[in-house]
């Protein structure tokens, strides 16, 4: 079985260089936008790289390279998180412009994407709780979607972390979980991702030279899809070498590494140790080369067993210290990541749950030294649990305060534009019967045979008009304001319809236009009386046949009634052959101190008077806005 399997790795080093070329332009990107790429990708979070991604974005539009698009932003954001002045709120405000672009031109995995670069910055900067809010979100966003690539990533980016960790059983659960996933689903994107990595990271939660270890490499190799997979293999099998003391084989991998020109997508650490290995098997390497104490635990250990197996125990027994120090270390770090989720995501009473399982894993090791360092850290959690609580009140105590007072100011400003606008409505409406009264009543003051009677009699019309439209303007102001302050009565008694009607009609027939003609069209030419306020129902009338007046100035203006159109209801309908009412604006028109058309006499109070009349007389006014011929307001009143 072994010269098996050492036959299978020849093979594929033969075979890795054409692999390798072959697999050029893995992202599908147009040819130029691609070596545009590279070049970018190459240069993140080093010098010329802003020009470099700026000629990548460019050379993308030109071609209208979709996926290139999207892909400037992810370079944008690797970027940023290999730069030290770059803050967090720079980095969520690059991975909102990701998250929003990958969306819109349909590329999904680069939304979740954007979690992974922004959870790396953050993980960085060792601000755990950020890290997990991030994560948190991904994986409620995958939920709530029940988006399958969406549950792989996020599984994807928990294994990382408990992987930096150094906690490879949980890590191992998650890498699991993202098998069991890639088998179960039918996403594409799933599917064309590559297990190699994840067989990869499986395999290195086991000890090196275990049969576990090898396994999941060989299985690595089967699921190798993209170069970087290959030459990840490639570092990995050339460990396996070395751990064999195999140093053809090891020499073997190691060249086929170094020759990669995409070395540099591997882990940072895969180059040093290789020239950690070369030096052991050179026998220059020193117990105190300054190169051993920056590895990563599961590196350290397999120089470790290298260096042990060649009878360097000089070299081997420091590495033993420095992985057992490291495991410590990574524990610390693990214990605060684990009490930072379990307080964002369970809150008090699964915290407590969890500190008393920890305290017990504690106890085992010492119980006297645990039971001090348990009381200690219970009280910091306590106070910790109580700053943040305090701080979370006061918060939303400070937000609820901040919108009362932004609501309040936007009041105040509406307010004020509102009384802004109503002054100078106002005072333009009001000058101009107030002019046309002082301008005729000055003429009729000329001495007798200035003018002739019948132009006398003229200016008398236009006086008393004037007077009668001074007049409506003050009655609507006085209405608006008797209703807001609850003063406005209503007594009902017995309503005429046509008697009602014609008093209407009499009111507003001297503000016809020339030509215009009105009539009266009711349904029954017999009284019919019905139950109301006579002087409310005439003033609704008056209104809108004031308003049709004003807005007819040929054809003809018809006020009628009926007893069939709402059932239970007499409906009054004023209708005219004028330029009508926009069907979006069938509301509009009825609030307070709104015209459509600011050259028309009034204030913009008429109709919103009518309506708040008919309302409190159990009826109701509104536009008509099926009506084509012009514009037809329609009031209803309860027969009963």
């Amino acid at each position: 079985m072994k010269k098996c399997w050492i036959s299978v790795l020849a093979a594929l080093a033969m075979a890795l260089p054409v692999s390798l070329s072959g697999q050029n332009n893995p992202y599908e990107l147009n040819d130029e936008c691609y070596s545009y790429f590279i070049k970018a990708d190459r240069l993140a979070g080093k010098e010329g790289f802003e020009e470099a991604n700026a000629d990548f974005l460019r050379t993308a539009l030109e071609n209208s390279d979709k996926k290139s698009q999207v892909l400037y932003y992810v370079l944008k954001l690797k970027d940023c998180t290999h730069r030290p002045d770059i803050t967090g709120e720079e980095v969520l405000e690059i991975q909102e412009q990701l998250k929003d672009i990958s969306l819109r031109m349909g590329y999904k995995q680069y939304f979740y994407q954007s979690y992974e670069f922004a959870k790396n910055y953050f993980f960085n900067k060792q601000q755990h709780l950020k890290t997990l809010e991030l994560i948190n979100e991904m994986q409620a966003i995958a939920a709530e979607q029940d988006d399958d690539y969406g549950k792989w990533a996020s599984a994807r980016e928990m294994a990382a972390i408990y992987g930096n960790y150094g906690d490879r059983g949980t890590q191992r659960k998650y890498l699991k979980k993202m098998l069991d996933l890639y088998e179960a689903t039918d996403d594409p994107t799933v599917k064309r991702q590559s297990l190699a990595a994840a067989y990869i990271d499986f395999a290195n939660t086991y000890p090196p030279r275990s049969d576990s270890l090898r396994l999941f490499i060989r299985r690595a190799w089967s699921e190798a899809k993209t170069p970087t997979d290959s030459l990840r293999l490639a570092y990995e099998s050339a460990k396996v070498g070395a751990l064999n003391l195999n140093r053809k084989e090891y020499e073997k991998w190691r060249d086929v590494f170094r020759a990669s020109p995409y070395r540099g997508s591997t882990s940072r650490y895969a180059g040093p140790v290789l020239n950690i290995l070369d030096d052991l098997f050179a026998g220059t390497l020193t117990p105190t080369d300054g190169r051993l104490y920056s590895l990563p635990v599961q590196d350290a250990r397999t120089i470790a067993k290298v260096a042990e197996k060649m009878g360097r125990h000089d070299v081997a027994e420091p590495m033993k210290d420095y992985c057992l120090d490291s495991k410590n270390r990574d524990f610390s770090q693990l214990l605060d990541m684990q009490l930072t989720e379990m307080e964002a995501r369970y809150g008090n009473t699964v915290l407590a749950k969890d500190l008393a399982q920890k305290s017990r894993q504690v106890r085992i090791v010492s119980f006297s030294l645990a039971a001090l360092l348990l009381l200690v850290f219970i009280a910091a959690i306590i106070s910790m649990i109580v700053r943040i609580r305090h701080l979370h009140r006061q918060r939303a105590k400070d937000e609820r305060m901040i919108a009362e007072l932004t609501q309040a100011n936007e009041r105040a400003r509406a307010a004020d534009e509102a009384k802004t606008r109503f002054v100078q409505n106002m005072s333009h409406e009001v000058r101009t019967p107030l002019n046309a009264i002082v301008g005729f009543s000055q003429l009729l003051s000329l001495p007798d045979g200035t003018f002739p009677p019948e132009e006398k009699d003229e200016f008398s019309s236009h006086i008393i008009n004037n007077t009668k439209m001074l007049t409506m303007l003050l009655d609507d102001i006085l209405n608006a304001s008797a209703m807001d302050s609850g003063n406005y009565s209503i007594i009902v008694e017995d309503c005429d319809c046509n008697a009602t009607c014609r008093e209407a009609i009499s009111s507003s027939e001297h503000r016809l236009q020339p030509g215009v003609q009105l009539h009266f069209l009711p349904e029954k030419e017999e009284s019919f009386v019905f139950r109301a306020d006579p002087r409310r129902v005439q003033q609704i009338l008056t209104n809108l046949l004031t308003n049709a007046c004003k807005h007819t100035s040929k054809g003809e203006i018809r006020l009628g009634y009926n007893l069939s159109e709402t059932p239970g209801s007499v409906t009054f309908f004023v209708e005219d052959t004028g330029p009508g009412v926009p069907a979006d604006k069938a509301e509009a028109i009825f609030t307070r101190f709104t015209k459509l058309n600011e050259y028309v006499q009034g204030t913009g109070l008429g109709l919103s008077i009518c309506r708040e009349i008919s309302e409190k007389m159990g009826g109701k006014v509104y536009l008509d806005t099926s009506y084509t011929g012009g514009a037809r307001f329609v009031f209803t009143h309860p027969v009963e």
